[in-house]
């Protein structure tokens, strides 16, 4: 998917993948090497070195964002690095604000499930499949979304939040959502 910006996305479903405890700790992988997704893209080991190298030497961080939206950051990458399987991240919800709050309910609900990156394509080809084999990204953000491309991978959330706030936090984030999607 592309966006406004010219920037593209990709979707990763978590499972086992990312977890999230103390309510607000998160970490797990936002992008599997080798992993078709449902766009027919595969990206390749090594695909984010260049550009995770550019940001450190710029001192620029990957942000966290909510659906992908750059005026709704909802928390802190702490690290993010690649390793033989994918793209790690490691970081913390930011529960001093309201979508902060109202994402670790809904991790914690079950309602979200996956992460998606923000990037730009500077080199890719195409296999003799048809899939696009994305060789070296510009890594921008990742983000907590509702659907995710890449099946692979689930959420599991731990967090002895009491039942009564959760829900309450809950039902206020699914209102927010079906007023921004009547906006749209």
């Amino acid at each position: 998917m592309q966006t406004d910006y010219g920037l593209e996305q990709k979707f990763c479903r978590f499972e086992t993948e990312v977890s999230v405890t103390d309510g607000s700790r998160i970490e797990g992988y936002a992008s599997l090497f080798g992993a078709c997704d449902q766009g027919g893209d595969v990206v390749e080991a090594g695909a984010y070195k260049a550009s995770l190298k550019r940001m450190a030497q710029e001192r620029r961080a990957v942000k966290m964002l909510w659906q992908h939206d750059p005026a709704t950051p909802i928390g802190i990458w702490d690290e993010v690095r690649e390793d033989g399987r994918g793209l790690f991240v490691k970081g913390r919800l930011l529960d001093s604000t309201q979508k902060g709050r109202e994402a670790a309910a809904l991790i914690a609900a079950g309602a979200i499930d996956g992460l998606s990156i923000g990037y730009r394509t500077l080199k890719a080809t195409k296999n003799d499949r048809g899939q696009r084999l994305l060789r070296e990204l510009e890594l921008w953000e990742v983000s907590l979304v509702t659907f995710p491309m890449l099946p692979s991978a689930r959420v599991a959330a731990k967090g002895d939040a009491p039942a009564e706030a959760m829900l309450r936090e809950l039902a206020q984030a699914l209102e927010g959502a079906r007023r921004n999607l009547a906006r749209d």
